[in-house]
C-alpha cells in the first residue's frame, strides 16, 4: 500500500454519459479490504487515529486505498455543487390514488388511508402473519381486547427480550407507567365509542434519534441525553400521540447512527429476531428487531444513509422513506443535515401507509410539495404499463441467494401484473457511496464537534465511532465540495432514468444479517466489507432525497430475510407503495415466522 494516489478521475459532463442497457460505463464494486477489527485491536487503531501526526497519515492512506481521494477529493467535475437533494413541485401522474385534502387534521388522513386498504387478511391463511394496525384496531373495538392488556403483555415482552435468555437489547429507554397511563386513556375512549383514529391504543416505538416526551434523546450514546434536553415531541411524534397511538418507548440504535451493525458497547447490541446470534442492521436496529418481534405494527426510524431499510430487509419488515421534505425534520437529532429524514418500520406495506398518512407535513405552502396521494391498494392488481428499471451489474452484486429471491420476484411480478423491467445504466454507483460518505460525516463531524464532542471526554464515545468521527473530521472543504458536485450529476441521471421508468429496482442489501461477535459487543467493530455490502443499495434515496421502500421476498439459505428495494420520482410516494404491497402480496404465502415472536393479541391471558 503505497502512499501516491494514482491519477484521479476526471468526469466527463453528465449529459454525456450513456445510461442505456449497453453502455461502457464502467461499475466499480465496492473497493473494501480492510480486515474485520474488534475488541483491543479496535481500541488500538481509535488511540492510532486520534495521534495528530501519525493519525493523518493513516487517514490519508485508508481514503486512498478505499478511492476517497481519487473518485471524490481530487477528481475534476464539471458540474457546480448541489447542497441539498429537495426537490421543487412537480405534477406527478400517479395510478389509482385517493386526493388527500392538504387542511385534513393526522387523523383525518389516517381514517382515509384506512379506507384505501384491502380487507383484512384471513389469520388461517398459509403463511406467518403479524399483527396489523387494523388488527388491534378490530380487537379494540370489540371489546375483547383493550390497549391496556395488550400495554401489560408489551411490557411483559421486552422485559423477557431484556433478560438474560435473549438479551435483544430492543429499547433503551420505556416507561411502563407513562405506558398504562397513555393505553387507559385509550381505553377509555374505545369504552366511550369515541377513538380518536384507527391508531388509537396501537403501540409506536421511537428510535433514539427523534425526540418523544418524557424520555431524553440519547442517539444511542452514553452523554447527548445529558447535554441536549428534550423539551418537545419531534414533529411526526406529535401527529401519532394526536391519532392516539401509544408511545412505547425509546428503541436501541448504532451509536450516533454511525454504523450498520446496530453493535451498541453502551446500550446492548441489538439482536436479530429471525436469529439472535445475528446483528439486527443498523442504525435503526432496535425500531426495526422491535416490528419483526411483534411488539408494534409500527416503529419510527431516521433514514441517513438506509438507517431504516438496511435494519428493515435484515429483520424481515417493511422499511418506508419519504421523499426529502414529505416528513418533518422537526425534533430530530441534527446528526446530518442534508440527507437524514425520518422513516418508517412497519408489519406490513398498509401499516406503513396508515402511519405515513398520520406524519406527512402540510404545514408549509402549497407551492412547497405536490398534493398528498395516497395509494388504493384495492386496485394495485389493476395497474397496467409499469416499468422497472433495473441495473444488472448493480443489481448482481450481492450474495447468490440474495440475487436468486430477487430475481424470481421480479419474475413474479411480471408473471402476476405484467409489469415489464427495463434494463438501464445507473453509472457511478460507487462514486455516489463514497461522495454520500464524505458528505454524512463531514455533516455529523460539525453539528456535534462545537456543541458537544469539543467538551466531552472521548471516554465516553464508543470505540468503533470515535474511529468514524476521527475519519470524519478528516475530509477537506474541497471533498465536501466536490461530493456536492457528485449530487448533481447522480440528480440529472437519476431523472433522466424515471422520465422512461416509474421505479429503480435493486436488493436492498448486498448480504444477509451476518453474525454478531462477542468480541465487538464491548467496543464495536470495524467490519468495513460487510458495512459496504449492507448499505450498497441504499444511497440514493438519502443523497438524492428520492423516496424509497423495501419489502421481504424471501429467505437465503439459514432462514434470513432477504429484502428487495423500489426507488421512486420525487414525491411518488404513491406509487412506491403500490409497488411494494403487490410484491407483498406475492410472497405472503412463504412468509416465515421469527425465532423471537410475540403475540399481543392472544385471546388467551
Amino acid at each position: 500500500m503505497g502512499l501516491v494516489c494514482s491519477a484521479p478521475k476526471v468526469y466527463k459532463p453528465a449529459a454525456e454519459v450513456d445510461l442505456g442497457p449497453d453502455s461502457d460505463e464502467h461499475y466499480i464494486s465496492p473497493n473494501v479490504k480492510a480486515p474485520r477489527v474488534a475488541g483491543l485491536p479496535v481500541k488500538m487503531f481509535a488511540w492510532v487515529l486520534e495521534t495528530p501526526v501519525l493519525g493523518s497519515v493513516v487517514l490519508y492512506v485508508l481514503k486512498k486505498d478505499n478511492l476517497v481521494n481519487k473518485l471524490v477529493s481530487d477528481a475534476d467535475i464539471p458540474e457546480p455543487p448541489l447542497f441539498t437533494p429537495t426537490h421543487t413541485w412537480q405534477d406527478i401522474p400517479e395510478q389509482n390514488v385517493s386526493l388527500a385534502k392538504p387542511g385534513w387534521s393526522p387523523a383525518e388522513r389516517v381514517e382515509e388511508a384506512v379506507g384505501c386498504l384491502p380487507g383484512l387478511a384471513d389469520p388461517s391463511s398459509p403463511g406467518f402473519r403479524r399483527w396489523t394496525i387494523r388488527d388491534f384496531t378490530k380487537a379494540y373495538t370489540s371489546g375483547e381486547i383493550t390497549p391496556v392488556m395488550v400495554a401489560r403483555r408489551f411490557l411483559a415482552a421486552v422485559e423477557e427480550c431484556s433478560g438474560p435468555d435473549l438479551n435483544m437489547a430492543l429499547f433503551i429507554s420505556y416507561d411502563p407507567e407513562d405506558i398504562l397511563r397513555q393505553a387507559e386513556e385509550s381505553t377509555l375512549r374505545y369504552q366511550q365509542g369515541a377513538p380518536l383514529s384507527a391508531m388509537d391504543g396501537v403501540l409506536v416505538a421511537v428510535k433514539d434519534e427523534i425526540d418523544c416526551l418524557p424520555h431524553q434523546t440519547t442517539g444511542g450514546t452514553s452523554w447527548l441525553g445529558k447535554m441536549r434536553p428534550c423539551v418537545a415531541d419531534a414533529a411526526c411524534v406529535a401527529q401519532l400521540r394526536a391519532c392516539g397511538a401509544v408511545l412505547a418507548g425509546k428503541t436501541n440504535m448504532h451509536e450516533l447512527g454511525a454504523g450498520t451493525s446496530g453493535i451498541n458497547p453502551h446500550h446492548g447490541s441489538t439482536r436479530n429476531p429471525y436469529h439472535t446470534a445475528r446483528v439486527s442492521g443498523g442504525s435503526s436496529s432496535g425500531s426495526a428487531a422491535a416490528v419483526c418481534a411483534g411488539l408494534c405494527p409500527v416503529a419510527l426510524g431516521a433514514d441517513g444513509g438506509g438507517s431504516v431499510r438496511m435494519p428493515a430487509a435484515l429483520c424481515g419488515v417493511v422499511g418506508f422513506k419519504p421523499t426529502a421534505g414529505r416528513l418533518s425534520n422537526s425534533g430530530l437529532l441534527p446528526l446530518n443535515w442534508t440527507v437524514g429524514v425520518p422513516g418508517i418500520l412497519a408489519a406490513t406495506v398498509e401499516d406503513a401507509l396508515v402511519a405515513y398518512a398520520a406524519m406527512v407535513d402540510q404545514s408549509g405552502p402549497a407551492h412547497s410539495q405536490p398534493q398528498l396521494n395516497l395509494p388504493l391498494l384495492t386496485s394495485t392488481h389493476s395497474m397496467p404499463n409499469i416499468r422497472l428499471a433495473r441495473y444488472g451489474k448493480w443489481f448482481d452484486d450481492s450474495s447468490e441467494d440474495i440475487r436468486g429471491c430477487c430475481d424470481k420476484a421480479l419474475q413474479i411480478l411480471r408473471a402476476h401484473y405484467g409489469w415489464e423491467t427495463v434494463d438501464v445504466t445507473v453509472p457511478e454507483v460507487e462514486e455516489m457511496r463514497l461522495a454520500h460518505y464524505v458528505t454524512m460525516g463531514s455533516e455529523c463531524s460539525a453539528s456535534l464537534a462545537t456543541k458537544y464532542l469539543d467538551k466531552l471526554d472521548k471516554s465516553e464515545i464508543g470505540w468503533d465511532v470515535r474511529i468514524a468521527l476521527s475519519a470524519y473530521g478528516s475530509f477537506s472543504s474541497r471533498a465536501y465540495l466536490n461530493a456536492q458536485r457528485i449530487r448533481n450529476r447522480q440528480m440529472y441521471f437519476h431523472n433522466k432514468i424515471f422520465e422512461t421508468a416509474d421505479a429503480i429496482v435493486t436488493p436492498m442489501t448486498g448480504v444477509t444479517a451476518y453474525a454478531l461477535q462477542d468480541d465487538a459487543l464491548r467496543t464495536g467493530e470495524l467490519d468495513y466489507i460487510n458495512a459496504a455490502a449492507i448499505s450498497r443499495y441504499s444511497i440514493a434515496g438519502n443523497f438524492l432525497g428520492l423516496p424509497a421502500i423495501t419489502v421481504t421476498v424471501g429467505y437465503d439459505r439459514g432462514g434470513l430475510p432477504v429484502g428487495l428495494q423500489f426507488i421512486g420520482r420525487p414525491w411518488a410516494e404513491a406509487t412506491l407503495l403500490h409497488l411494494a404491497y403487490a410484491m407483498q402480496e406475492a410472497c405472503s404465502k412463504s412468509c416465515r415466522k421469527p425465532m423471537v415472536s410475540f403475540d399481543l393479541l392472544s385471546k388467551k391471558e
